[in-house]
């Protein structure tokens, strides 16, 4: 059974942690993941839009991917802005790439996703957002 880190783990997370997957990214402004992105951006992250769709073009000025296998970088956290019943899949892959934590956003919760993380040695958040739980831990 899944349980939610304590805030001194995701402070861990946070705090060393340096590259970020965004799956799901959107190039729209009014949507969640531009919005995060955007945060992310600002306190320094170096961030990686996933969207197959809008693969090869850019989101503020980071070019997007279509999967995580296609990005030239290791990746700390896949954070995942998908339907839960996507996750699944996102986690195969990000095993593949030997990320370090799976962070699903708010509203995506997925506890067979969130076990086969865990059994592999992977960090996990569900349902919470980075753009609120930095300030909220003052990070």
């Amino acid at each position: 059974m899944y349980t939610a880190p304590t805030d001194d783990m995701l402070k861990d997370i946070l705090q060393n942690s340096e590259t970020i997957a965004v799956v799901g990214a959107s190039d729209k402004p009014d949507r969640a993941s531009y919005r995060v992105m955007n945060f992310l951006i600002a306190k320094g992250y170096d961030i990686y839009p996933v969207n197959p769709h809008l693969a090869g073009q850019s989101i503020q000025g980071r070019k997007v991917y279509a999967s995580l296998k296609d990005i030239p970088q290791s990746i700390d956290i896949v954070d995942i802005f998908r339907r839960p019943e996507e996750t699944p899949t996102i986690v195969d892959e990000a095993l593949s790439i030997s990320a370090k934590t799976i962070w699903m956003q708010l509203g995506v919760t997925n506890e067979a996703a969130a076990q086969t993380a865990l059994k592999e040695g992977l960090n996990v958040v569900m349902d919470r957002c980075p753009a609120i739980e930095m300030p909220r831990l003052g990070l």
